[in-house]
């Protein structure tokens, strides 16, 4: 008797029966589209509002969608069960509503969040700090309302559904429903909102949306007023609130911060050099200095390749960011012939406006390995300079990327890699790469050189001269230059102090710059002999993101190793005293 009471009127509960908003079911399919379009927005945004502060690696994106995956699933076997017990349509508009709500506080309160976490564990996690900070990240930040929003499906598929006759079609329309919604939070955020209006708008705009459809059932059933117009008072103040302060809200001198369809972008302008970032917590990857000369980074210690080459006429520069080593080229090598790839355009446009970027300097907005196995052209220099923080991209590391590389060098050309973490010993980052990267050049080679306070190493990796240039013919180049080609012959030759401070000063008569190279002559070190068992990479097999995780934690361990052992000494009085 219960069974055939719960339902009447063509299969709508009571509680429908009071809301007419419902009787044609079309505003359940409406709700349905939205809560699917809501959740894959949650999802890019989370990985854009993790991305710079945790980078936007393969480890991030599987935590964000994993635990989006648990939420969902706990919140459908949830909302079930109370979709069987309790039928009430307000009760699911409310969690829709909260979901609203939530979703739309988190560009206000994310990024305390994730800093909150990562202060904590930066002093108590020794190992796996990346995974563990972006996992509870992402539990108090995102499980809460897509477990809200896992609750929908169940809750509509007890109202939608008349009968068992049309039960699989009723699924079928709103699983159609949830699919197309999905399909648009999936490319909207990518290419439209999140280049137009940022990570924090978008937010707003997929929850306003959500909420919109709540409100206007509350409203249409005349309940709950107060607590939509609570509702919308909160959405409305952080819509407010949440543009007065960026991803690095501490910050309180940034020329300018913003995002593009690959980056979080943020520009600092200090007194002696402009500075470019894409994390907010791991270093910068581009300057350019106000004042002509050297920069003190790693770009000086790269400026030994032209020399190193049995030629400098020629120069690609793979990931050429803000153009900091493309002007040092064009500083110190006027008559270089300079190319550069850059795949985010918005970083190319920051150039332009803001780093001084030389406008002759042709640069293609591309992939740099698609843009190597669609050129033909051959070069002296070769910088691969496309990892940031531990974003390295697999399809840049392996040994069929660096023979498409030797291939574009000239006979006696160099390539050099900025390897950004420097991470020792076996199993790490650094061994793999100067494994594969000796796969393909031979080890002999290959030499390193690291920076001196920095976490860089530059790899410099030599192709064989021609027998011209062993011959010691004139170095002539694309560009007409005829200085002496005192650059050939072998690394190890090219790199020896008086050499390669002879070579420098020739091609550049600038004393500056060689007495540098003597210095980077001095830290120019040869590669040992591979451990038993060392990694090679290859596109098949590239697990650079737990390479690269290994060498975040062991960045931490040396970074925070004092701070550590006074929160084990002192306690937490002990970390507010060295305040």
């Amino acid at each position: 008797m219960t069974a055939t009471t719960a339902t009447t009127n063509h299969g709508l509960t009571p509680q429908m029966q009071e809301r007419p908003i419902l009787r044609s079911k079309l505003f359940l399919y409406v709700t349905e589209f939205f809560s699917g379009m809501a959740v894959m927005a949650a999802e890019l945004g989370a990985s854009r509002l993790l991305a710079p502060y945790f980078s936007s690696s393969q480890i991030v994106w599987t935590i964000i969608i994993g635990t989006i995956m648990i939420a969902l699933a706990l919140g459908s076997v949830w909302g079930g069960r109370k979709a069987d017990r309790d039928p009430n349509p307000d009760k699911l508009y409310m969690r829709v509503t909260m979901a609203a709500v939530w979703i739309a506080l988190i560009p206000l309160l994310g990024k305390y969040v994730i800093i909150v976490v990562s202060g904590l564990l930066i002093v108590t996690v020794s190992t796996n700090f990346l995974v563990i900070a972006a996992f509870i990240s992402c539990m108090l930040i995102f499980v809460p309302p897509l477990f809200l929003l896992g609750t929908v499906t169940p809750g509509l598929v007890k109202f939608a559904t008349d009968s068992l006759d049309d039960n699989a079609s009723v699924v079928g329309r709103l699983s159609a429903c949830n699919t197309i919604g999905s399909i648009l939070g999936t490319f909207l955020p990518t290419f439209v909102t999140i280049p137009a209006v940022g990570t924090f708008v978008t937010f707003l705009l997929f929850s306003g949306l959500l909420l919109a459809l709540a409100l206007t059932y509350f409203i249409a059933s005349k309940v709950r007023l107060v607590t939509s117009a609570i509702s919308a008072v909160i959405f409305v103040a952080s819509a407010v609130a949440s543009p007065m302060s960026g991803f690095a809200f501490w910050e309180r001198e940034l020329t300018y911060e913003g995002e593009s369809i690959y980056n979080y972008l943020q520009v600092k302008n200090l007194s002696d050099r402009t500075i470019l970032s894409t994390n907010v917590l791991f270093g910068v990857q581009s300057v350019t200095m106000k004042q002509p000369g050297l920069t003190g980074m790693y770009y000086d210690t790269a400026l030994a390749a032209p020399a190193l080459a049995d030629h400098a006429g020629s120069a690609l520069i793979l990931g050429m960011g803000t153009g900091t080593y493309a002007r040092q080229l064009r500083q110190y090598y006027p008559h270089m012939h300079i190319t550069g790839v850059e795949i985010d355009e918005k970083i190319t446009a920051l150039a332009g406006e803001y780093f001084k970027e030389p406008q002759d300097i042709p640069v293609s907005t591309y992939d740099g390995r698609a843009w190597l196995a669609a050129g033909k052209g051959t070069y002296d220099v070769i910088m691969v300079d496309a990892y940031q923080d531990i974003t390295i991209p697999f399809q840049m590391s392996s040994t069929e990327f660096f023979t498409m590389v030797r291939q574009h060098l000239n006979p006696g050309g160099v390539m050099v890699v900025n390897m950004n973490m420097i991470s020792d010993g076996k199993g790490s980052i650094n061994e793999a790469l100067t494994s594969t990267i000796a796969s393909v050049f031979g080890r002999r080679n290959i030499l390193t050189a690291d920076v001196p306070d920095t976490t860089n190493r530059e790899l410099f990796a030599k192709t064989p001269s021609s027998s011209a240039a062993n011959e010691g013919e004139s170095d002539k180049s694309e560009s007409g230059d005829t200085s002496r080609n005192l650059g050939t012959g072998d690394i190890a030759q090219a790199s020896e102090p008086n050499t390669l401070q002879a070579t420098t000063f020739a091609r550049t008569h600038d004393g500056d710059l060689e007495w540098a190279m003597g210095e980077t002559a001095s830290r120019l070190k040869p590669v040992s002999q591979p451990q038993s068992g060392t990694l090679i990479l290859t596109d098949d097999k590239a697990p650079v993101e737990l390479l690269g995780m290994h060498a975040i934690d062991e960045l931490i361990a040396r970074e925070a190793g004092p701070y550590r052992e006074i929160l084990r000494t002192r306690g937490i009085q002990g970390l507010l005293e060295l305040q």
